[in-house]
């Protein structure tokens, strides 16, 4: 490839990027087919996964909120590869000590890749890449922490009521 395709490849990459509308709340998104698809998508993983059971909150317990957060991924000539919603918990209201006792991010070191990477290349590995969806979601939680219903979810049914979270979301501590 002669850099101004590079070039070229890149403009179209770019000026993709300008053209995506990511919605700026949970109503917007719910408008348009694919965001909707989006929110549904996430909310049967976390759903499947049994990451929380609607419950009363118990007196004395104060819930953390929620909000979505939505992004479009793309593909390397710039075309959309999905649209991604996600619901993250407001965990900066969690108290050290009542909601948490301490936190973890597991992070792999850029050192660490580089050398896999070179083991495989003078191996001759082949390297596959994985998507695995909701992979922060499978932390078993040890402490009672309760989160507001998510906005899109409410319901007569649960009015009033939390959701007691069983396994972790993003934005915990």
């Amino acid at each position: 490839m002669c850099p101004m395709e590079s070039s070229q490849n890149f403009q179209a990459f770019i000026t993709s990027l300008e053209d995506d509308r990511i919605p700026s709340n949970i109503q917007e998104a719910l408008q348009q087919p694919e965001w909707k698809t989006a929110v549904q998508e996430e909310i049967q993983a976390l759903e499947k996964n049994g990451t929380w059971e609607i419950s009363e909150l118990p007196e004395g317990k104060r819930p953390v909120g929620c909000k979505w957060i939505f992004t479009v991924k793309h593909n390397p000539d710039g075309s959309i590869n999905r649209f991604k919603a996600r619901l993250v918990a407001k965990g900066f209201t969690q108290s050290y000590g009542i909601d948490y006792e301490e936190t973890f991010a597991p992070v792999a070191k850029l050192n660490s890749i580089r050398v896999l990477l070179s083991v495989a290349v003078n191996l001759d590995w082949n390297l596959h890449q994985l998507d695995v969806k909701n992979a922060f979601l499978n932390g078993e939680l040890e402490e009672e922490v309760y989160m507001k219903i998510p906005p899109s979810m409410e319901t007569p049914e649960n009015s009033g009521k939390v959701c007691k979270l069983r396994k972790s979301l993003y934005g915990l501590k």
